[in-house]
């Protein structure tokens, strides 16, 4: 639910959802690119290999620093969260955002497999690289976070209709805590003792 008691709003954490599909890319990446090892193709593994670690480190680059000024000048404009907003748990928020992109991750994954015919391994380490591209953007927001002494939300019905779009048109400012609010510390990750997702 979007819309929290009394008028409030209901608030996901900014670096949660953007560090949400970090998990699932890396690991789909990491099982497309093992399997696509026992393809010769048509480079040959060695080739393969080698242009997957070039496509791995581009894709986590570009990933992390994509959109990174529309992020800053949310966060530089934030506004303070209210008393009736409802704080969502991050267990909530990651399910959200993998059960919009199921679909996605799927078409990714069979992708990079397909493409181990041609290239062994390069398809599953670009998906790899682009999940460790989310990791370092979420800890580039947690830095943030962390210098400002604040926590950066996001209104849910702001965030479209996968869950997974902090910096979208729609989000016209991110709303602020303290510190200490919530489940997940400053970058997105559980606090210590909450349980795994």
């Amino acid at each position: 639910m979007a819309r929290g008691v009394r008028g409030g709003q209901g608030l996901a954490r900014v670096a949660v959802v953007v560090r949400a599909g970090a998990a699932p890319m890396w690991w789909l990446g990491v099982f497309a690119a093992g399997i696509g090892t026992l393809v010769p193709g048509i480079t040959g593994r060695r080739i393969g290999v080698m242009a997957g670690a070039a496509l791995f480190i581009i894709a986590a680059g570009v990933v992390a620093s994509l959109r990174r000024r529309r992020y800053a000048a949310l966060a530089a404009g934030f506004a303070r969260a209210g008393k009736h907003d409802v704080l969502q748990d991050r267990a909530v928020t990651v399910r959200n955002w993998r059960r919009g992109h199921r679909w996605w991750l799927l078409l990714a994954f069979a992708a990079a497999l397909g493409s181990s015919f041609a290239v062994p391994a390069a398809g599953g380490m670009l998906l790899a690289g682009a999940g460790t591209g989310l990791r370092l953007k979420a800890a580039w927001l947690g830095r943030r976070e962390r210098a400002d002494d604040v926590l950066l939300w996001v209104r849910v019905d702001w965030l479209g209709p996968r869950s997974g779009a902090p910096a979208g048109r729609p989000v016209k400012a991110y709303r602020a805590t303290g510190i200490a609010a919530g489940d997940a510390t400053p970058g997105g990750a559980r606090r210590r003792g909450d349980v795994l997702v």
